[in-house]
């Protein structure tokens, strides 16, 4: 009898234990981000979309932009898959290697939120809910050893191949059809089974784009996704106030829609590159909330909200920046002038006497799998919003300027 009450007081120890460490973790954080195809921002603040309206009143929303750098090395196409690798991975084109939807040959050493996650918390669950099925085949790299054989533990996609329920038709009524699909899925699995990292891809509106432009059947095909969202937000709100979990929900669009019509896409016009952000948090940094944020903020930000420790090589390639955890320098660059390399970069930081280091490599190793080892160069006033740094020998080819928050990196590009 004494070994069975040993035995049962340590089965209770460990118990009250187990739960002390979840009480002490807070509330599970659960991630869903959406994308709707082909919007631009100026069509979003047309459209009728009371659904956006509300998910942005009780959080908060932003002009966002997608294109990288114009005119410069990380310049990307406003192309469909393009955005949704940059969304993914953090980074533009001239490193995710995704220039358009062929989606030919996507360097998985940039790694999705989908990986990170993944490898940072192996027991946690993941979804993905498209229209289309190279969404997790090839940009996720679902089971592929490039991507460390990432695992999609929930896929309910691929509905575009199945002509006999779906018939596909000139009007493209058949993807309207499958978005709904998709949607109500969503909404029924994230209610019953919370994916910890869930992704949802919806096409309609750009195809009513491509085929009508500028007109009344865009805007109601944006009218008509507005409304499936509701039940996926009405299953997040579920989830929130029965099981307590806390939710990060991201509703974002790929690009903008050219200037004349609206009917293409794909190039640097202004419009083409104007998106935005719609999320269910107030709680949005200052960077959100007065600057345009970047469809490639949205991997770091899953990231911060996961609570996943990015290893600082990967880090170091991000080219966004969180929109929840304070940010203290944006717009770093690059630029050679005779000896030195002037650095410049925009200030955020309330704090006059904050600081940040300067590292530099004279390798790009981590684009083929490699290691990358950077150099201390100076250490930086962020107020001052420029530096001077020499030039090696063997040139600087990265640059990162590592703030208290974050980091920045720019490439050096020599002719």
């Amino acid at each position: 009898m004494r070994v069975f009450r040993i035995t049962l007081l340590i089965i209770a120890l460990c118990l009250s234990q187990e739960l002390l460490a979840q009480t002490q973790k807070g509330p599970e954080r659960k991630v869903v981000v959406v994308i709707i195809d082909g919007i631009a921002f100026d069509m979003l603040q047309k459209a009728n979309t009371p659904t956006l309206d509300k998910i942005a009143r009780q959080g908060s929303i932003t002009e966002a932009y997608v294109g990288g750098g114009k005119g410069t090395y990380s310049e990307t196409p406003t192309i469909s898959a393009v955005g949704y690798n940059s969304l993914l991975t953090g980074t533009w084109v001239n490193k995710h290697n995704v220039f358009g939807n062929g989606i030919k040959e996507p360097n998985y050493y940039y790694p999705t939120i989908f990986r990170l996650q993944q490898t940072a918390h192996p027991a946690s669950k993941n979804a993905i809910y498209s229209t289309w099925l190279d969404n997790r085949t090839k940009l996720l790299g679902d089971s592929l050893e490039q991507t460390d054989f990432l695992q999609v533990d929930y896929a309910f996609d691929g509905f575009e191949l199945d002509e006999e329920r779906f018939p596909h038709d000139n009007q493209r009524q058949f993807i309207k059809n499958i978005d709904r699909l998709v949607a109500n899925e969503a909404a029924r699995h994230i209610k019953e089974q919370a994916p910890d990292l869930s992704w949802i891809y919806l096409e309609f509106p750009d195809d009513m784009g491509h085929k009508h432009g500028d007109s009344p059947e865009l805007y109601e095909a944006i009218a008509f996704e507005d409304s499936l969202m509701a039940k996926v937000y009405e299953a997040i709100q579920y989830r929130e106030a029965i099981y307590k979990e806390e939710w990060l929900l991201l509703i974002t669009t790929d690009h903008g829609r050219s200037p004349k019509d609206g009917k293409h896409h794909g190039g640097q016009s202004d419009r083409e590159r104007s998106t935005w952000i719609v999320t269910n948090i107030s709680h949005t940094n200052q960077y959100f909330k007065q600057e345009v944020a970047a469809v490639v903020d949205l991997a770091p930000t899953m990231a911060d909200f996961l609570q996943i420790e990015v290893p600082q090589q990967i880090r170091y390639e991000w080219d966004g920046v969180s929109l929840i955890k304070p940010v203290d320098a944006i717009n770093l660059k690059a630029e050679e002038a005779g000896e030195q390399i002037m650095l410049r970069w925009k200030n955020l930081s309330a704090d006059e006497k904050a600081t940040g280091k300067i590292y530099g490599t004279t390798t790009n190793n981590f684009k083929e799998g490699g290691k990358d080892n950077y150099e201390l160069i100076e250490t930086v006033v962020l107020a001052n919003e420029q530096a001077a740094i020499p030039v090696v020998g063997e040139k600087w080819k990265k640059i990162v300027l590592e703030t208290p928050h974050h980091t920045l990196n720019t490439w050096i590009i020599t002719e």
